[in-house]
C-alpha cells in the first residue's frame, strides 16, 4: 500500500487527507551503553486493526477544521492512548481508496487518492486500552517493527525515521502574523500591530505550537512579532525574551551574529519558538541548511508560517550531547526542516527536503 514522497508542495485536490506518526519512546538501550544508537536505543509503537487484520503506524483522516499536525496528535491519542509531542515531518504516502461513508449516496464508491502525512512523535505519557479501531499495540525495536509492518509505505516511513540521528532538538521559527501594510501605517514601523486576520493566525499558532512541546518563547523587537506569540507565552506562563539579532534591523547589521544567536538558542535544548520577520527567515534558514548540507530548495516564509528546524547536538568532551542550558563547544547541526505555510486549516501542510547524506 502506498507510494512515498518527501511531502513537497503540490495540490491534494479532492484527495482524502490523513495524518499519522512514528510514535516512539526510549528503550532500555537509550539509558545504557547503546544510547545514541537508534536501532537499539528506542522502541516504536505499532497498532493492530482487527477490521483489516494488519499492523500499521497510528494514523487517521483529518476531521473538519484540522491541520495535519493536529490530526496526527489526536489520532495517536485515540488509537494508542498516549499523549505525544511532535518532531520532524517524515514522509507523505499516497494511495487510492474507495470512498463509501464520507460521500453522498450518489457518489459512494468513488475512487479517490488518499494522502497521509507522517511525523515523528515522542510518547510523553499514557497507556493503551483496546478500542473499536485497535485491539492490540506493541512496542518494538526498529528491526522488529519493520518486519511486522503490513505495508511497504509504512516501512518507507519507518526508514525515514530510522535515518534521522537520535536524539534531536527542535527550534520553531515563525514569521509574525498579518499586520497590514508598512506603507499604510502612519506610525513607527516597529509599533505596527496585528490586523484582525493576523490575530486569527496568532490564535491558530497558539493551538498548533504546543503540539511540538514548546517550552520557551523568543521574539524579534517589532510589536507584531511579540503579539503573534503573546497568547502562547501566557499559556506557558513564560516571558517573551526579546532578541534584537533575530529581527530585520539586527540581521541586516550582522547576519553572522544573527545566525550564531539562533544556533545558540538551539544549543540550549528544549523546544523554543522564535517569532521573526520575512527579511530574516529565508536567508537565515537557507544559510544554516547550506552549511550543514541539507538541501531545501527555495525557502518560503509567508506571514503566520512556521519552520520546524531539527538539530542534532554536538558531542561534549564526555561524549554526551549538550543539554540543560550548558553551552556546547561546537554548533548544533541541522538535519531536518519542514515548512508549515499556515496554522489555519486551509491547505496540506508539510514541505520538506531530505538531507542527501541521510
Amino acid at each position: 500500500m502506498g507510494r512515498a514522497d518527501d511531502g513537497g508542495p503540490d495540490a491534494t485536490g479532492d484527495a482524502v487527507r490523513a495524518a499519522g506518526a512514528v510514535l516512539w519512546r526510549p528503550g532500555d538501550g537509550a539509558r545504557g551503553p547503546a544510547a545514541g544508537n537508534r536501532d537499539i536505543g528506542i522502541e516504536v509503537a505499532l497498532v493492530h486493526r482487527p477490521r483489516y487484520d494488519d499492523w500499521s503506524l497510528p494514523k487517521g483522516k483529518l476531521d473538519p477544521g484540522e491541520t495535519e499536525p493536529v490530526a496526527a496528535v489526536r489520532e495517536i491519542a485515540e488509537e494508542t492512548g498516549y499523549r505525544a509531542v511532535l518532531g520532524p515531518f517524515l514522509r507523505r504516502i499516497r494511495y487510492s481508496v474507495t470512498r463509501k461513508r464520507d460521500l453522498p449516496p450518489r457518489r459512494a464508491g468513488r475512487v479517490s487518492p488518499k494522502v497521509v502525512d507522517y511525523f515523528a512523535a515522542r510518547a510523553v505519557d499514557g497507556a493503551f486500552r483496546a478500542n473499536a479501531e485497535v485491539d492490540e499495540l506493541r512496542w518494538l525495536p526498529l528491526g522488529e517493527a519493520e518486519a511486522l509492518l503490513s505495508y511497504p509505505g509504512d516501512r518507507e516511513v519507518l526508514a525515514a525515521f530510522r535515518a534521522l540521528p537520535y536524539p534531536l532538538t527542535s527550534v520553531l521559527l515563525i514569521r509574525h502574523a498579518e499586520a497590514g501594510s508598512r506603507d499604510e501605517w502612519p506610525g513607527e514601523d516597529d509599533l505596527r500591530p496585528l490586523t484582525p486576520a493576523g490575530k486569527a493566525q496568532a490564535e491558530a499558532l497558539r493551538e498548533l505550537l504546543p503540539l511540538f512541546g514548546v517550552d520557551r518563547v523568543y521574539s524579534a523587537p517589532p510589536l507584531r512579532c511579540a503579539q503573534t506569540v503573546r497568547g502562547l507565552a501566557e499559556d506557558l506562563g513564560t516571558p517573551i525574551r526579546q532578541e534584537p539579532l533575530l529581527g530585520e534591523k539586527g540581521y541586516l547589521q550582522d547576519p553572522a551574529a544573527s545566525e550564531a544567536r539562533l544556533l545558540e538558542i538551539a544549543a540550549t535544548g528544549g523546544t523554543p519558538v522564535v517569532s521573526s520577520q520575512g527579511g530574516v527567515i529565508p536567508a537565515l534558514v537557507a544559510g544554516i541548511a547550506e552549511h550543514d548540507g541539507l538541501a531545501l530548495g527555495e525557502v518560503h516564509s509567508r506571514k503566520g508560517s512556521l519552520w520546524v528546524l531539527s538539530f542534532v547536538q554536538p558531542k561534549q568532551p564526555d561524549g554526551n550531547p549538550g543539554s540543560g542550558g550548558t553551552r556546547p563547544t561546537a554548533r548544533p547541526r541541522l538535519v531536518a526542516a519542514h515548512y508549515i505555510p499556515t496554522a489555519l486549516a486551509e491547505s496540506s501542510v508539510p514541505v520538506r527536503r531530505a538531507n542527501p547524506s541521510g
